[in-house]
């Protein structure tokens, strides 16, 4: 196998690797199996990938991780994304309008762009954003198999923008010689998605294909509260495929993509006092991610090798009628592509390293037509290579250390070090588990913040330090679980918009008398994270958690120093009580809850607390086919996570599933 990745003497180097590890591995005869994991008193516990870049017992793992299984996403009867986030403890999200509308997620306090997401490995944050984070709107719950919400500052092993934490999405792999589904539903507000997969899998070739639709008209992004009236629909697909090789038992070529195409109408501020209201105005977006890679085995198994190359390019395109025939009012066209190499060695039981190098390189074209007299598109990319080790051993029975360590040498700012410690102890035969870490995290300037005409070629990186300590207990033979977590985050050379003042401006003043952007802002966070459930019998299982996040802004000098956050719950929680009926009928009453926060830095504006109530119900009609349905926001409850944009109200919603 080839490969071209832009010229660069780094993926020649790795192409030099691919032929090496071929050569490694002709007398190799380990496989790539997948391990359960099982604590010492027999009880399957849960393999995390996301903490330590390779698979790894939740028992051996000292950052605090959420892992949301296929059972779990399947029996939420989620459409997007956003909404199982919502469901985990530390995670607040926030929505402006229905289905399709911009959404931000905030993991502890941290802003929304501090987090790093993934598909398939792949990540996918939007570099035409302004701050380059990632709009959880028109994420789709699709032919994703398992979602991992890695928390706290874990730039050591991620590098940039993962301050507040992971999301990584992995989709579905085949699991059968041959085989499919499909699921449909339909509901309130005219809503109808559809869902389909295809795969198989033989001695050295699997392989699947899946893709789903969704249409709604929506509710008025405007909040009716406030006069709005207009519907503003959302249309979205996607399609998933997976395609792995086993040349031999020790190497394996590993294929992935995917596409979604989305078009959701929005509301904006109207001319000429610029107020939010309701108009025509839409957009389209379309993302496509690629992966290719090589994994390969060395040593008699011991060093486990991944080449690969990924990138991930971002379409997004505003439209405004009312400028008649050129209401292209934005576009924008990002694209990210990676080389990596990582390798992990387990020269003995409990001990291991996992050691990459990466190179790269975000491009970004963006303008706003309907404004220019003359387009001036802003053109411009930036290149970061980077190496990390991490170092792992239990160094006792059942104590587990971690450390490890991140070089990153960005083109314009120049480079950049982190690092990361952590501890796992698992005492009881498994069913006490503490566990403490603590990391820094990095997030380099947007390429919009250096090169923008508010830009500023002096930016520095966002910085943070996190740490957590909690423990995990098991009881009345594992049916009772309870955790309890502490966390505090110290972010620091944040970057914000600067306001040139009318005396004494600084020099850039000169050049953009406006503003720029500069490292001026610094926050703090911490809080406690509570979650546990409880299965006393079969048929019934219960589940709850808590989260308290204090936030606080610690800019020098601002008049916003001491204010909370904005758009921060400092409370919010779960819970759910689902029960199994004779017949196999299931039921499911949840509560989601959020706490006060306010909508601006000045914490003048107040957005109220909140409690929405969902039921769910399935009933499978055979062995292959099931039955489901759900009420959302049961008891009609209205409220803000953003002032004056709208939030679903009660809605039902029927569908089936088939297997084949």
């Amino acid at each position: 196998m080839v490969v071209a990745f832009s010229g660069s003497k780094f993926v020649n180097i790795l192409n030099r690797a691919i032929a090496v590890a071929i050569a490694m591995c002709a007398s190799s005869s380990d496989s790539f199996a997948q391990a359960a994991a099982a604590t010492p008193q027999g009880v399957l516990e849960d393999v995390v990938v996301v903490a330590n870049r390779t698979e790894e017992p939740a028992s051996r793992v000292g950052s605090s991780v959420t892992v949301i299984t296929a059972a779990e996403i399947k029996a939420s009867q989620a459409v997007v994304i956003s909404d199982l986030l919502a469901q985990t403890p530390g995670i607040s999200v926030v929505r402006n309008g229905g289905i399709g509308q911009p959404t931000s997620v905030f993991i502890r306090g941290a802003d929304s762009a501090q987090t790093l997401v993934l598909i398939d490995g792949v990540a996918i944050n939007d570099p035409v954003a302004p701050s380059a984070g990632y709009d959880f709107g028109n994420l789709l719950t699709g032919d994703v198999a398992r979602i991992e919400i890695l928390r706290g500052a874990q730039s050591t092993l991620y590098g940039s923008q993962a301050i507040g934490g992971v999301v990584s999405i992995t989709t579905a792999e085949a699991s059968g010689r041959f085989g499919g589904g499909f699921s449909a539903e339909g509901g309130s507000r005219d809503t109808g998605y559809v869902a389909g997969d295809l795969g198989g899998k033989s001695d050295a070739l699997s392989w699947r294909l899946a893709g789903n639709y969704l249409r709604t008209d929506g509710i008025s992004a405007f909040d009716k509260a406030f006069g709005g009236q207009e519907l503003d629909g959302s249309k979205a697909r996607g399609f998933a495929g997976r395609l792995r090789y086993d040349f031999t038992p020790a190497l394996e070529l590993d294929l992935r993509g995917y596409y979604t195409h989305v078009r959701t109408d929005f509301d904006g501020f109207i001319p000429p006092n610029y107020n939010l209201g309701d108009d025509r105005e839409y957009g389209e977006t379309t993302q496509y991610v690629e992966y290719a890679g090589v994994n390969f085995k060395a040593l008699n198994g011991a060093l486990a090798n991944r080449v690969a190359l990924q990138r991930s390019d971002t379409d997004r395109k505003s439209f405004d009628p009312s400028f008649g025939s050129f209401d292209e009012t934005f576009y924008g066209i990002g694209r990210t592509t990676r080389a990596e190499y990582q390798g992990t060695w387990k020269p003995a039981s409990g001990l291991q390293a996992v050691f990459g190098l990466q190179r790269e390189r975000t491009t970004i074209e963006t303008d706003t037509p309907a404004y220019d007299f003359v387009p001036a598109p802003l053109k411009s990319h930036a290149t970061i290579d980077s190496a990390y080790l991490q170092l792992q051993d239990e160094v006792a029975q059942g104590l587990t250390l971690t450390a490890g360590g991140r070089y990153d040498k960005h083109d314009v700012f120049g480079s950049h070090t982190t690092g990361q410690a952590a501890l796992a102890w698992a005492l009881n035969d498994g069913t006490t588990i503490l566990r403490a870490s603590i990391g820094q995290g990095f997030k380099a300037p947007a390429l919009y913040q250096l090169f923008s005409s508010y830009g500023n070629l002096d930016l520095k990186p966002e910085e943070a330090t996190s740490w957590d300590a909690g423990i995990e207990q098991r009881a009345l033979g594992g049916h009772f679980i309870a955790s309890a977590t502490y966390f505090s985050r110290d972010s620091r050379n944040l970057i914000a918009f600067f306001s040139c003042p009318v005396t004494a401006p600084p020099p850039l003043c000169v050049i953009e008398p406006f503003g720029y952007y500069a490292n001026i802002a610094r926050a703090f966070a911490h809080g406690v994270e509570l979650q546990a459930s409880y299965a006393p019998v079969t048929a019934l299982a219960l589940a709850a958690n808590y989260t308290y996040t204090g936030t606080e802004d610690r800019s020098p000098s601002a008049a916003t120093f001491g204010k909370e956050l904005a758009r921060r719950p400092r409370s919010s929680g779960n819970a759910s009580i689902t029960y199994l009926w004779p017949g196999d009928l299931s039921t499911t009453v949840a509560l989601r809850y959020a706490g006060e926060s306010f909508e601006d830095p000045g914490n003048s504006l107040a957005l109220a607390s909140y409690a929405v109530v969902d039921v769910r119900v399935s009933y499978p009609l055979s062995a292959q086919l099931e039955a489901y349905g759900r009420l959302e926001n049961a008891t009609n409850k209205q409220y803000e996570t953003a002032y004056q944009y709208g939030s679903l109200g009660r809605g039902g919603f029927v569908g089936v599933r088939a297997r084949f």
